[in-house]
């Protein structure tokens, strides 16, 4: 397995890290394949050097690196790409048209606010993907004709629900986070978007203060506006995100490209109803919304809405939030899907393992 390292290198008394999802998807990855029968080796993602010294059944890699790693593997050996993000010409495509349209609003390029995926051929070298998103990312390697698996990601942090909220207090109240890429990830129109709404609050959690183009670009959005709190990178463990998380009702992501989204994820668990784009990797139908796109006008409306709706309205969504959480994010549903994905991989390659026996319960998409 060719991905994340970090997490079996720590002493066995060290916490795995919740800085990133994957910490906890490689070693759920790892504790599937062994549980199945398989020796796992682990090796770095970034790790172009490694010279194979054995014969192995099945090869699972992040994209950078799969398609040179998997020509020194043994010709039988399966590849599976692990594929966290949107294609890279969907996604790359996506966040230019993002660096354009803010050109045409500010005047401005804000090319370190972009967030662009290297050029890779893993799921052309791949015999099968699994890919972390939805149908819209699914859809972006389509092309390739490979046999596609459809996975969520876990939850970093499984945050719990707050055991009350007051829905009148809090009905105004909105939230956006996000690691770097702030013009990607979409916080330039949700910060035009609460500009034109002086009556609804928005704070901002993020490392807003790297992008240093960016923040001076939206100084006044940021930093003087009065329903605008910005308090740049936050700890999703700590005490304070709780606060911030407890006092809000929402979280507005409008990305134009991901695998899915762990920052929506991680808030999906204290139940923050989602509003997002299609292209956030997140199909929140029933109990969120989907925007019909992304521009300014379309955030301003669903935002609204959700501020707007019954108290017993916003009860339910974020309870539906909070159990679609746990039935789609949480590590033991992560493992269980994973499972299911590998065990339907190993009956269509024949693969052996001590576990082959049992019957598949998956299909792909």
């Amino acid at each position: 397995m060719a991905y994340i390292l970090d997490p079996f290198l720590r002493d066995k008394h060290e916490a795995i890290s919740t800085a990133h999802t994957h910490h906890w998807e490689s070693v759920l990855m790892a504790e599937v394949w062994r549980d199945l029968g398989f020796a796992v080796d682990v090796i770095d993602y970034r790790n172009v050097g490694f010279r194979p010294e054995k014969h192995y059944d099945c090869f699972v890699s992040a994209r950078t690196n799969l398609e040179s790693l998997a020509a020194r593997l043994n010709a039988d050996c399966v590849h599976i790409a692990h594929l966290d993000t949107s294609h890279y010409a969907f996604n790359n495509a996506a966040s230019y048209a993002r660096l354009r349209a803010a050109q045409d609003r500010c005047g401005v390029s804000l090319w370190e606010s972009m967030r662009l995926v290297e050029t890779n051929r893993a799921i052309e070298r791949a015999h099968f993907g699994v890919v972390l998103g939805n149908d819209v990312t699914a859809q972006t390697y389509r092309y390739a004709g490979v046999p596609l698996f459809p996975l969520d990601v876990p939850t970093a942090v499984p945050l719990p629900l707050a055991a009350t909220k007051n829905f009148d207090a809090v009905r105004r109240r909105f939230l956006f986070l996000s690691s770097g890429g702030m013009l990607h990830k979409g916080l330039d129109l949700v910060l035009e978007a609460f500009r034109r709404m002086p009556d609804l609050h928005l704070t901002v959690c993020g490392p807003v203060s790297r992008e240093e183009r960016f923040a001076e670009v939206y100084r006044r959005e940021l930093y003087d506006t009065p329903n605008i709190r910005t308090l740049d990178w936050i700890d999703v463990a700590g005490p304070d995100f709780a606060h911030v998380v407890q006092d809000c009702i929402g979280v507005v992501y409008p990305s134009c490209a991901e695998g899915q989204s762990g920052a929506v994820v991680t808030c999906l668990g204290p139940g923050l109803i989602p509003i997002v784009s299609r292209e956030s990797g997140l199909d929140v139908d029933g109990f969120g919304v989907t925007l019909a796109d992304c521009s300014i006008g379309s955030l301003e409306r669903a935002v609204r809405a959700v501020s707007e709706m019954a108290a017993e309205q916003l009860a339910d969504s974020v309870r539906i939030t909070r159990e679609r959480s746990i039935e789609r994010h949480s590590r033991e549903a992560y493992a269980r899907k994973y499972r299911e994905i590998v065990r339907s991989i190993l009956a269509t390659r024949s693969v052996s393992s001590q576990d082959s026996t049992k019957p598949d319960q998956t299909s792909s998409s």
